[in-house]
C-alpha cells in the first residue's frame, strides 16, 4: 500500500474546472493510507487548497464523491479482467489470470477497491454503463473454461464463489492478516489452489470404465 504525508508543498494548484479531479485525487490518497473510515471531505478540501463549501460544486456530499470513486474502481477492474481474458494461453490459464488480476487491482488500487465494496448500488461510472462487468467477464470466462458445465449448477453460482475467495484472499492481505512464511503459498498460489479446488469439485466427474 502506498502512504503519503502532506507536505507544505502538497497542496494541489487547479485551473478552472479540474477541482473535481483533484478532490478525486485526494479522496483516492486518504483512502489508501487510512481507509474508508478515515476519510472526510474536509480534509480532502485541505489538501486541495479549497473551502469545503467548494466540493459541493461537484459532489453532493462524502457519499458522492465514495460513489465516483468506485464507479471509476469497477470500471478499472472490469478493463484488466477484460485483458486478462483476452490474453494468450488456454482457457484455464486466461482464467487463472483474472484471478491473478483481481489480486493485483486490490493491491494497487486499495483505495478504488474499498470505494467498491463500501459504497452500496454501484456497478459502472454512468458513462460506461454498456460495459460487461467484472462478475459477467468472470461468468463469460468460467463457461470458456470448463464447457461441460457443472451437473447442473448454473455457472453464476461457481463464478460468485470464485469471487468470494478472491475478495477473501484480497482483504485478508490488504489487512496484513494472510499468514506467511517458509511452506505457506502466497495469496497468487492461494487463490489458484482455491479456484481448481471449486471448479473441479463441481465439475461433472468422468464415468469410471467397466472392470472386465
Amino acid at each position: 500500500m502506498r502512504h503519503w504525508r502532506e507536505g507544505p508543498g502538497d497542496r494541489r494548484s487547479y485551473h478552472h474546472g479540474n477541482l473535481k479531479e483533484a478532490l478525486i485525487e485526494a479522496a483516492r490518497r486518504f483512502i489508501a493510507e487510512r481507509g474508508i473510515g478515515g476519510f472526510t471531505l474536509v480534509e480532502a478540501a485541505r489538501l486541495v487548497g479549497v473551502t469545503p463549501a467548494a466540493l459541493y460544486r461537484h459532489f453532493r456530499g462524502r457519499e458522492a464523491l465514495l460513489e465516483e470513486l468506485a464507479g471509476r474502481g469497477f470500471n478499472e477492474l472490469a478493463e484488466r479482467l477484460a485483458r486478462a481474458l483476452t490474453s494468450r494461453g488456454t482457457p484455464l490459464e486466461r482464467f487463472t489470470r483474472m484471478g491473478e488480476a483481481y489480486l493485483a487491482f486490490a493491491e494497487d488500487e486499495p483505495a478504488y477497491y474499498a470505494a467498491i465494496f463500501e459504497t452500496r448500488g454501484v456497478h459502472a461510472a454512468p458513462e460506461s454503463t454498456d460495459r460487461p462487468s467484472p462478475f459477467d467477464l468472470l461468468v463469460e470466462a468460467l463457461q470458456a473454461t470448463f464447457t461441460e458445465g457443472f451437473a447442473g449448477v448454473t455457472p453464476r453460482f461457481i463464478a460468485l464463489e470464485v469471487w468470494a475467495l478472491a475478495h477473501g484472499i484480497a482483504t485478508l492481505a490488504s489487512a496484513g492478516h494472510l499468514p506467511s512464511g517458509p511452506g505457506i503459498p502466497d495469496k497468487y498460489e492461494l487463490l489458484r489452489a482455491g479456484v481448481l479446488a471449486l471448479v473441479h469439485g463441481a465439475a461433472p466427474r468422468e464415468r469410471s470404465a467397466p472392470r472386465d
